[in-house]
């Protein structure tokens, strides 16, 4: 999977509306990290909680996954996932992941590839990032009433 050859297949296999969450996140940081881990860790997507856990927290202390516009995107490549995921939450409280533009994130994502994933979380990670540059993306996902709704969001934009 190529940032090109990204279809709705490659959308619709990362991102399953069982990790999809509309209820509101913790307002920690790190807890909204476990709280999206936990997502994609009930869509049985993940084979080590801790060691996930421990790649994103790894992560984050290396730089901030909060990208500006209410978007964070802790990630992480780890031997606790055997395929790539994409989980989300949306926050209307806000979470402050520290971002570049000093504002709290709202939506919420986390990706998991596998360690020998590079490609794929530099696929996954630009074609996320692009689309959620555009208002209407975030709009969109802003206004979902289902994860099936946000999924269909996910899949018009990454596409």
């Amino acid at each position: 999977m190529t940032e090109t050859e990204m279809d709705r297949d490659d959308v619709t296999r990362l991102v399953p509306t069982e990790a999809i969450s509309l209820d509101e996140p913790p307002e920690s940081k790190d807890a909204c990290i476990e709280f999206l881990l936990d997502l994609a860790v009930e869509a049985g997507r993940v084979e080590d909680r801790e060691a996930a856990l421990d790649a994103l927290l790894a992560r984050e202390e290396e730089t901030t996954t909060g990208v500006g516009k209410g978007i964070a995107i802790p990630h992480a490549q780890t031997d606790a996932v055997s395929r790539p995921s994409v989980a989300f939450a949306r926050s209307a409280a806000g979470v402050d992941f520290e971002s570049m533009d000093g504002e709290p994130a709202h939506l919420l994502f986390t990706i998991l590839v596998p360690a020998d994933g590079s490609d794929d979380h530099l696929a996954i990670l630009s074609a996320l990032s692009r689309s959620l540059m555009h208002e209407e993306v975030r709009e969109g996902l802003y206004e979902a009433d289902s994860p099936a709704d946000v999924r269909a969001v996910l899949a018009e934009a990454m596409t």
